[in-house]
């Protein structure tokens, strides 16, 4: 895709794998059944173990990189130490990538939500970054 047709990508930093999947599954199911957002999991080591990997998370970007930005969302802890470092450096990611300061599921939810009804970069990192306002009680 390019153009006006390009979607924004999401990647799901996790320290566990499993999480980062079933959050992407739960942000595909929940943007209805003709989102064609592209969402990549990259969660865990390579080696299959807790942590984060600088590999995995190029490897998701580019997966779901269209040309018209890419939003990291991550759980906690070093996923953020490790996407801030990769969007500063600038060569492993996207030019156009975007470290979204939201909560993991939520902001997740709200970024494939928005990213499949065709909203630029910056409208899908805000509207990810809402999610800080969402009270449960």
């Amino acid at each position: 895709m390019s153009g006006a047709d390009a979607l924004v990508g999401v990647v799901l930093v996790s320290h566990s794998k499993a999480v980062a999947e079933a959050v992407a599954e739960l942000t595909v199911g929940l943007a209805g059944q003709g989102a064609k957002v592209p969402v990549a999991a990259a969660g865990g080591t390579p080696d299959g173990g807790l942590g984060t990997s600088s590999e995995l998370i190029a490897a998701a970007a580019r997966q779901v990189d269209r040309g018209a930005g890419v939003a990291l969302l991550v759980d906690l802890g070093s996923a953020v130490l490790t996407v801030k470092a990769m969007v500063a450096e600038g060569d492993e990611l996207p030019a156009d990538a975007r470290l979204v300061d939201a909560p993991f599921v939520e902001g997740a939810v709200a970024a494939v939500v928005s990213a499949s009804a065709g909203a630029d970069l910056a409208a899908v990192v805000a509207a990810a970054e809402e999610a800080h306002g969402y009270r449960k009680e």
